[in-house]
């Protein structure tokens, strides 16, 4: 391929280079320059131009924007007939040129995984930066990360000079961040970055552009101008060559100054998140039923164009997604991230189980029963964290699991340093020791995996990637940030089905002067299109538009830019929603232009988008209310929470008690109040067990043992546990305090954690005869009365004072202290002379002001109240009485059972109550 002038050409040009400009030629909004016409009107005005100037076109070259336009400039020229000119973009024709060169040790790879740690390196070796990661890590990554955006945004900004330009531009780059910047670190890294990029020896694959010698050059120009092309036109301009620019920008706000709008606008105004999803969909569907094909799908909200996806490809439309996903969530990485996790120390048991769950572990773990097994043990026992299971409590299956599980994380958890490269052998043995390689390498992604992370084979010795792999010295947690780090940078792009494609899902600037029958643009909302990301905030926008850098404001022009181009489309609908949650959204300050554009030319504004879709009628099916019958069936034992739970609604005692159901206890979560009050209990049983233990130390500091012993008892996090531990050092002297005058009037600690169980005399000589009665009393009290030794009943509560005393004062709406008194009622205190009356009071532990007593005033009255209460209703039930579920009071908001019974689903009759709902 012919890319050097003719002796006669060149001689020629040597004449005319004082006499020659650049020419432009602008292409309109109008009927011949729409999409579909828009390449052929390019190759006919870049062949009459050749033609005029006399530039043979095999001697020419055509700069396209995108990739995507090269088929389309070549069906363009193929329809016009002709020998063609050469027509790339700047990488292809670069890369045909000769290979990009490979980073060496230390430069700019562009890999954002390995230049972290070039970078980190980088810094640490300044002498104002060594102490920062040892100081704050957090902040020196930030730093870092920051270092590597501005260096690569240094190397970008050089690459699109020329090369006798960019020596100029360095010391220009340098001397404007000597006088100032947007703050003294901001300006160190900046200049860190600076060099970083200036002393990368690697030439860019695009500098050997600038060698070239071609008669004529023609860059179309789509989206905004291009810095490269831009030096490139420069450089040729000066040895001699012809140049012209086709530019098919448009202006925004002049575009229907001329001429009428080519396409039908239209624009849909939804409610919220999922409707403006389904009215995208729609929107799509009826372009496509339309005939206008292929249609184009703006991707500029992903979580937005997921929900869309899903709804586009339940109903069969042939998709192509040139966006694609981050690696780092698809299956096969995700399961390489769920084996790293599980090998970290102190990995809580749902690590664990969500890597032996993986696709990855199947062959390890031979049966998942085996896995079943091990988390029932796990959540029965409540062991969140590895160090905490005892392999030797385990079935045989599960314990076997465990013990390859151990065997397989072992050369992995290390707590020492690695460098990079033995961290990602380890990575591929273990692998391969579990039997995942195979199954690694078939997965979907499964090979780019494989080579974001080097895993297949080491780099190539003396590139960057090698150098850092050998020289960055790891532990194990800075490796899984580095994995996860290199799995977020890679992009995953679906390979298109055989299908020919009628939806095509592409960022805003790939849309430009492409041929859709129809362009669908969600998100035409403030929020989304329009807003921009930041510039190189360590160099600054001053400094930043001096050296002709990415701004905020070049940035907006070329989005503007791409959005105007999108009016050569055949049809283009635009959606927004008014909300964003409870927030209202405004419209995108690209749609307000392009209404008053609209406006101020005198055409009709954006047409309301017509909803196509049908709505379909769907007969309510409410279920009547939800009961259960437990004929011939008793259960074998109650307690307290048992009993309240019959009496607050029998189908969710059914549900509980008779069916046994329980909600599976979370391995890991937050500490809540409840888990407090656990702990709470067990320190108040510790230190009034070792106080009679232990009578000369002093109650303070056996309050705090207690605390400490309990806290390790039940493995709790002391980060975690700080708020409640706070709340402790304030509770503990206002407890000593209601202590001291609690045996000042004559009581006296007995027993604590006494768990009992009857037979209640009440229920003997029916079919109650063999069900039980049992619970675990917090705390009995000797008290000396005028009657004799009466035992003191004591529950302890970490709720509000209000609430108990509302408890109390309806003596028969009681169920725990009524329990708890039938329970020492039937055979009192084995080994202690208690001849008086039973009491019992609950203790607010948790008032703000002090520890207060709340006493009930017939323990005993309502203990028989109850047993015959109960006796009557377990009877009815064995007969075969109905459990009903009640659907009344606050209960229903947290009950477990509402799925069961499905009391959302119910038939609301007159007499159906609602409160609490």
């Amino acid at each position: 391929m012919i890319l050097t002038q003719s002796p006669a050409t060149r001689s020629r040009c040597k004449s005319e280079t004082a006499q020659m400009t650049a020419q432009t030629l602008n292409f309109p909004l109008d009927s011949d320059h729409g999409a579909e016409l828009i390449w052929l009107r390019i190759a006919e005005q870049a062949s009459a131009w050749m033609l005029r100037q006399g530039v043979a076109p095999r001697d020419c070259i055509v700069l396209l924007p995108f990739s995507q336009h090269l088929p389309l400039a070549r069906r363009a020229w193929t329809m016009q007939g002709g020998w063609p000119p050469r027509l790339e973009t700047t990488r292809t024709l670069a890369l045909s040129m000769g290979p990009e060169d490979l980073a060496r040790a230390g430069e700019i790879s562009f890999d954002l995984a390995t230049d972290q740690l070039s970078a980190a390196a980088l810094l640490q070796g300044q002498s104002w930066a060594g102490a920062w990661r040892r100081r704050d890590t957090r902040s020196f990554q930030l730093a870092v990360t920051r270092l590597v955006e501005t260096a690569h945004m240094w190397a970008r900004a050089a690459a699109q000079r020329a090369p006798g330009a960019r020596p100029a531009f360095w010391h220009q780059a340098r001397q404007l961040l000597a006088l100032g910047g947007p703050g003294e670190i901001e300006r160190a890294l900046a200049r860190v970055a600076l060099e970083w990029a200036a002393t990368s020896a690697s030439s860019p694959v695009t500098d050997a552009l600038f060698a070239l010698q071609p008669s004529g050059l023609i860059v179309v120009q789509a989206g905004g101008a291009d810095p490269l092309c831009t030096a490139l036109t420069e450089a040729l301009e000066a040895k001699g060559c012809q140049t012209l620019l086709l530019n098919t920008d448009l202006s925004l706000d002049q575009a229907f100054e001329s001429h009428a709008p080519l396409g039908h606008l239209e624009l849909a105004l939804c409610h919220d998140f999922e409707d403006e999803a389904q009215c995208t969909a729609a929107a799509v569907l009826a372009h496509v039923n339309r005939g206008q094909v292929p249609v184009a799908l703006i991707a500029q909200d992903r979580m937005l164009l997921r929900r869309v996806r899903a709804l586009l490809e339940r109903t069969g439309v042939a998709l192509a997604d040139e966006t694609g996903w981050t690696l780092a969530t698809l299956p096969a990485a995700a399961q390489v991230m769920a084996l790293l996790r599980a090998a970290q120390p102190g990995a809580s048991v749902d690590a664990w189980l969500d890597w032996l769950k993986s696709d990855f572990a199947q062959t390890l773990i031979g049966s998942e029963r085996s896995v079943q097994q091990l988390e029932a043990k796990c959540r029965s026992r409540a062991w969140s964290r590895v160090d905490a299971v005892q392999p030797g409590k385990l079935d045989p299956d599960a314990a076997r699991l465990w013990q390859l599980a151990h065997e397989v994380l072992i050369p992995l958890q290390s707590s020492g340093r690695r460098s990079l490269s033995e961290w990602l052998a380890c990575l591929r043995n273990a692998l391969m020791r579990m039997q995942a390689w195979a199954a690694l390498q078939a997965a979907p992604a499964g090979q780019q995996v494989i080579e974001a992370l080097s895993l297949h084979q080491p780099a190539w010795p003396g590139s960057a990637q090698h150098a850092v792999q050998q020289d960055s010295h790891l532990n194990l947690t800075e490796f899984i940030a580095w994995v996860d780090q290199c799995l977020e940078a890679q992009q995953f792009v679906p390979q298109a089905g055989a299908q020919l494609p009628q939806v095509h899902i592409t960022p805003l600037a790939r849309a430009i002067a492409r041929p859709f029958g129809a362009i669908v643009l969600p998100g035409a909302d403030a929020q989304t299109l329009g807003a921009v990301g930041g510039a190189a905030s360590l160099v600054g926008e001053a400094i930043s538009q001096t050296l002709n850098l990415p701004t905020l404001a070049r940035k907006r022009e070329m989005q503007v830019s791409a959005f105007a181009q999108l009016l050569r489309a055949p049809a283009l609908t635009l959606l927004r929603r008014r909300s964003d949650g409870a927030e209202p959204l405004a419209a995108s300050p690209l749609l307000k232009r392009l209404q008053q554009a609209l406006q101020s030319a005198g055409h009709a504004p954006l047409q309301a988008w017509l909803d196509a879709r049908l709505p379909i009628a769907i007969e309510a099916r409410p279920t009547p209310r939800a009961a259960a019958s437990a004929q011939g069936r008793l259960p074998p034992g109650l307690s307290a929470s048992a009993v309240d739970s019959l009496r607050t609604c029998p189908y969710q005692f059914f549900g509980r008690v008779m069916l046994g159901l329980r909600e599976s206890d979370e391995l890991e979560s937050e500490l809540e109040k409840r888990d407090y009050g656990t702990w709470l209990h067990g320190v108040l049983h510790d230190f009034h067990r070792w106080r009679g233990e232990q009578p000369g130390v002093a109650e303070t500091e056996l309050m705090q043992r207690a605390a400490q012993a309990q806290t390790l008892a039940l493995g709790l996090d002391a980060a975690a546990f700080l708020p409640f531990a706070c709340t402790f050092e304030r509770f503990v002297p206002r407890y000593l305090e209601w202590l001291r005058g609690h045996e000042a009037g004559g009581a006296m600690w007995a027993e604590g954690e006494l768990a009992r169980e009857i037979y209640p005399a009440a229920w003997q000589g029916s079919a109650l005869a063999k069900v039980s009665l049992r619970g675990r009393l917090d705390r009995i009290d000797l008290l000396s009365s005028d009657q004799g030794m009466a035992l003191l009943l004591v529950d302890y509560k970490t709720g509000g004072v209000k609430g108990l005393k509302d408890k109390v004062a309806a003596p028969l709406e009681d169920t725990q202290l009524a329990v708890y008194a039938a329970l020492m009622d039937a055979q009192g205190l084995p080994g202690l002379d208690a001849d008086g009356p039973i009491r019992a009071i609950y203790l607010a532990l948790d008032d703000a002001r002090r520890v207060e007593s709340i006493e009930h005033d017939d323990p005993v009255g309502s203990a028989h109240a109850l047993l015959e209460g109960l006796r009557e209703d377990l009877l009815a039930m064995h007969g075969g009485q109905v459990l009903p579920a009640l659907g009344e009071g606050q209960v229903c908001d947290f009950c477990e059972m509402r799925g069961l019974c499905r009391r959302d689903d119910w038939r609301l009759t007159p007499d159906t109550s609602e409160a609490g709902d």
